[in-house]
């Protein structure tokens, strides 16, 4: 697979996404990060703009959302937007990528979860590295199982936490070296 072939989604936001943006452009892969009106971004480079009709193709219910993953999300227009833009990001990308923590539950922490349970309920390939156990899980025959995965589709999504510890940086980092070569 050639790396310039191949595109990254993501949100733009500090930690993880900012990451995997880095390696992206590090491997010469094609970049876009989908934001909306007034959202503050850590790293910008080829974003799309998603309008208000855009954003609402990812709607949701709220309710559902918070069933979906076993947290409480209160309607907050910003929370409705971040869940929106998660919605593109995996509908455009095929492979997704995730740095977090897996709950007991089998959901991941923090609205970085929602990208988790829209891949499984899209029937994405699905990967997250915990940072906690320091070691990649794939989601399979609906449980997570330890794994060692590298990037395998053209398109593809990474997600994560804001709070990115350098094993999860050094996790971001291998994944584009075992896919794309040094």
């Amino acid at each position: 697979m050639n790396a310039n072939e191949c595109t990254l989604y993501h949100g733009g936001l500090k930690g993880a996404e900012s990451a995997f943006g880095e390696q992206a452009e590090k491997y010469g892969i094609n970049e876009v990060i989908f934001t909306f009106e007034g959202h503050r971004l850590n790293r910008d480079r080829n974003t799309e703009l998603l309008s208000e009709d855009d954003l609402q193709r990812g709607n949701i219910s709220m309710e559902i959302a918070s069933r979906m993953m076993n947290r409480t999300y209160y309607e907050t227009e910003k929370i409705r937007k971040v869940l929106q833009v998660i919605f593109h990001m995996v509908n455009k990308g095929h492979q997704v990528f995730v740095i977090g923590s897996i709950l007991d539950d089998n959901s991941v922490k923090g609205g970085t979860g929602w990208a988790v349970e829209l891949a499984k309920l899209f029937n994405r390939p699905l990967h997250v590295y915990d940072q906690d156990k320091k070691q990649w899980f794939t989601w399979k025959d609906n449980s997570w199982q330890e794994d060692t995965p590298t990037i395998t589709y053209n398109t593809f999504v990474g997600s994560g936490t804001r709070y990115l510890s350098d094993d999860g940086q050094a996790a971001i980092d291998k994944l584009f070296s075992d896919s794309y070569g040094e």
